[in-house]
């Protein structure tokens, strides 16, 4: 590749003019597929990275930040406590090194997405001062990540399915610990309450689980593989994670006929609504119906919810070393997890 590369040698490559080079970065629309394709395979091969946003305020062309792409809402990133944790981690690797931290809110990218919403994303991403990225549950094929390759930033994130440097957790081996646990207590009649990354007005119950992000989908596999052949297990959704999507989907479910005996969560957010709704209904965790969650987050404990561990904190502090830290030159880290067994699951019930 040729450090060398510039706007003008990917038009020639291309046999286009400067400006039209210059519309697939920034006027994206004005062009078509087939032209901005070939314009980004070029500067792919010459090793144009693209506008430099840094370059433009920076004569250093260093930004001194790196950003936190995530596929929610802003406010996400302060209130869920995973995320929360993630930041935490990522944030003390920045403080040593003297790095800012950008937060980019990513629409999601799926067939009924807001396309002026998502073009505006990729400008965003475009146009972003920074010397890296993370990614947080971020959906594959997202243009945003094409923007990353061609600008050549340095990439990290936390799903396996994503190519790159990463740090992850055995999703499905994690959960599968949870069905065998509930196997052991006797539930043959299980479901599972997932986010779905969508909001959600009311809740639905989920046949085609390739449709969900990697690590729902994930988890849910392992809880059927835990749970055994016998065993029956309902996938629900109430929305995005949070504790008014757990309860949603905990009322679908807690209101059959046939209510399930067991409802695992694919986070604890989500579980804290299923507790919730069964309080409502006058039912007590662990005694009338088991509950488990995921990630144990500090709020679990006091909760009793029988859980997953995994070490959220020290999640960010390597994806943040990954980035910022020349000595850490690990490709891929598969974190532990554990299974923290506390009141909130029991026994089947006596009918």
């Amino acid at each position: 590749m040729s450090s060398g590369a510039t706007m003008k040698s990917v038009a020639a490559a291309v046999g286009v003019s400067l400006s039209t080079v210059s519309n697939a970065y920034n006027k994206p629309e004005q062009l078509s597929a087939d032209v901005r394709d070939r314009i980004f395979a070029a500067a792919r091969n010459l090793g144009y990275p693209g506008p430099d946003a840094a370059a433009r305020s920076l004569r250093s062309r260093r930004a001194g930040a790196i950003g936190l792409l995530l596929t929610e809402q802003l406010s996400y990133a302060f209130s869920d406590p995973f995320a929360v944790g993630l930041l935490a981690g990522l944030s003390e690797v920045a403080e040593r090194t003297r790095t800012g931290l950008l937060l980019i809110p990513l629409p999601r990218y799926e067939a009924e997405a807001d396309e002026d919403a998502i073009r505006e994303s990729v400008e965003a991403m475009r146009s972003a001062v920074v010397d890296g990225v993370v990614a947080y549950c971020v959906d594959i094929g997202h243009p945003a990540l094409d923007v990353i390759s061609i600008r050549g930033l340095p990439f990290v994130h936390s799903d396996d399915d994503l190519p790159g440097r990463r740090v992850v957790i055995d999703e499905a081996s994690a959960t599968r610990a949870i069905g065998e646990h509930l196997a052991r207590l006797g539930h043959t009649n299980v479901a599972m309450v997932v986010d779905s990354g969508r909001s959600a007005t009311t809740p639905d119950e989920i046949t085609d689980a390739s449709a969900l992000y990697n690590n729902a989908r994930l988890r849910a596999q392992g809880v059927r593989e835990g749970l055994g052949e016998n065993a029956q297990l309902t996938i629900v959704s109430g929305g995005h994670n949070s504790v008014e999507s757990g309860i949603a989907a905990a009322e679908f479910v807690l209101d059959r006929r046939e209510r399930p005996t067991a409802i695992a969560a694919g986070g604890d957010v989500l579980a804290f609504g299923v507790i919730e709704a069964m309080r409502r209904r006058g039912l007590v965790p662990g005694r009338d119906i088991s509950v488990t969650g995921f990630d144990d987050v500090p709020a679990a404990e006091g909760a009793g919810l029988t859980t997953v561990r995994q070490p959220i904190r020290d999640k960010g502090r390597l994806l943040g070393r990954m980035l910022l830290d020349p000595s850490y030159t690990e490709e891929r880290v598969v974190l532990p997890t554990e299974l923290v067994i506390r009141s909130s699951t029991g026994p089947v019930p006596s009918r």
